[in-house]
């Protein structure tokens, strides 16, 4: 009846290894997001455009996303002035 213990070593992750872990838990849940909306009957083309607009995400060819309204590229005080 021997307890067998682990020894736990902490091992800090790499910034890359940490980026890595985030995006592919956003591609899973995109990945779900679409395939809920298909099944609702929504083409995967749209379905693909909503949920990279939720996600800031380039599709296919489109050029740039919707812009951000809290970003920085709203009118400055001066030009509401």
């Amino acid at each position: 009846m021997g307890i067998i213990t682990y020894l736990m070593v902490k091992r800090t992750a790499s910034i890359e290894e940490v980026l890595a872990a985030v995006e592919a838990a956003r591609d899973k849940v995109m990945a779900d997001e679409v395939k809920s909306l298909t099944k609702l009957g929504i083409p995967k083309a749209m379905a693909y455009q909503m949920i990279a607009s939720r996600f800031h995400q380039k599709v296919g060819n489109q050029e740039e996303a919707e812009a951000d309204p809290f970003e920085g590229n709203a009118t400055s005080w001066e030009e509401i002035g």
